[in-house]
């Protein structure tokens, strides 16, 4: 799996493995004293932003066609 981003209460964090239903990132301890999240419980509600690029290129992804260059253009990614 590559590694991507997310954004928790306005903190960027890299996922570092993700199942089904639920992802995974590693908090450093210098985040957790310096941002909220070291104040959140489990089962705490929190705000999530992901990549939106991510999103539309996943909403494309064919398992019969590859992502080159050529698909991302005709999919309005490139000019």
């Amino acid at each position: 799996m590559e590694k991507g981003s997310v954004t928790v209460d306005g903190i960027s964090l890299t996922v570092n493995r993700y199942e089904k239903n639920r992802f995974y990132v590693n908090v450093i301890p210098h985040t957790a004293k310096m941002t909220t999240l070291g104040f959140r419980k489990v089962g705490d509600y929190v705000n999530i932003e992901t990549d939106i690029l991510a999103k539309y290129i996943e909403k494309l992804l064919n398992p019969k066609k590859e992502i080159d260059m050529d698909f991302l253009s005709e999919h309005g990614f490139l000019e």
